[in-house]
């Protein structure tokens, strides 16, 4: 069998605008490879808007580091609908969609999700902007786009900051300190099934924990309550993602609140959790023989 590993051109080995942190595209297929090839999987990686595709000529395709969609999104989506009308499609172009706009965190909160104080400004100006101190009731907040990744055209302003362009609808947030002291909590799901968690911690003077800005991981294992908080957010969808990623923020109750529900691209730690490539593999062909 076939299985396409949905990429782009800025993680695809060879790339002249290769991103540097592409590095990590080349650990998920390092991972997910052999265990592929030992049920009989072969995986492909391609540019998810690559037209030349037969996308129909292969059994399954897996949403791996498409890690340039979020200014792209219409078209984004849109292919994905056509790859899914023409092979099964990990995570589902429907799932994707919701999961797309980071609004679908007020259905988690409504469900009982705990989340970050967050104020949605569809349209960010800087009167608007500036207003949210009073709104949040804080000093420090995070702007961050409502379609976007990996901190894009994020920003963390003080009361009083000069307030950049944003052209994108945001959300925004209080800074919360326990990113730098603590570190933000990754779990790792597969079809259902915990697979593993890491402490992400941002480098020194920064507060992004992405290994782009210099962010660092460092496999753990969560206690009882913190899998239990992460495992009712997975919990709470209606259909069981092939892989979900849940990031989680310690709050000052000591409590895990939500960050993201990551269900379209994540990265998903495979130095950190070494069983993700056999429990992937196994589920795809788990999947792929029952239909579902």
């Amino acid at each position: 069998m076939k299985i396409a590993f949905l990429s782009s051109r800025v993680t695809l080995p060879g790339s002249p605008a290769r991103r540097s942190d592409a590095f990590e595209h080349d650990y998920m297929m390092d991972a997910l490879a052999p265990p592929f090839a030992a049920l009989g999987m072969s995986l492909h990686d391609l540019a998810w808007d690559d037209p030349y595709v037969d996308w129909s000529s292969f059994d399954a395709a897996i949403i791996g580091t498409t890690w340039d969609y979020w200014d792209r999104i219409d078209e984004f989506l849109n292919t994905l609908e056509r790859i899914g009308a023409l092979t099964t499609l990990f995570n589902s172009a429907a799932l994707v969609r919701w999961n797309s706009r980071k609004t679908y965190l007020r259905e988690m909160e409504a469900k009982g999700a705990k989340l970050i104080p967050t104020l949605w400004l569809d349209a960010a100006t800087p009167e608007r902007a500036a207003a949210a101190f009073d709104e949040l009731g804080s000093d420090d907040l995070v702007f961050k786009r409502q379609i976007g990744a990996g901190a894009a055209d994020q920003h963390r302003l003080k009361r009083g900051d000069p307030i950049p362009e944003m052209t994108h609808a945001m959300m925004v947030q209080p800074f919360l300190k326990m990113i730098q002291d603590e570190g933000e909590i990754s779990f790792i799901f597969v079809d259902g099934a915990f697979c593993h968690a890491l402490l992400k911690r941002a480098a020194p003077g920064d507060y992004r924990i992405q290994s782009a800005y210099g962010g660092t991981e460092l496999a753990i294992s969560p206690s009882p309550e913190d899998l239990a908080a992460a495992t009712s957010v997975i919990s709470t969808l209606d259909d069981v993602p092939l892989y979900g990623r849940v990031d989680m923020l310690r709050g000052p109750d000591g409590r895990l609140l939500l960050m993201e529900l990551e269900l379209i691209e994540p990265y998903l730690y495979p130095l950190e959790g070494p069983e993700l490539g056999t429990m992937m593999a196994c589920a795809v062909a788990r999947r792929l023989k029952s239909g579902s």
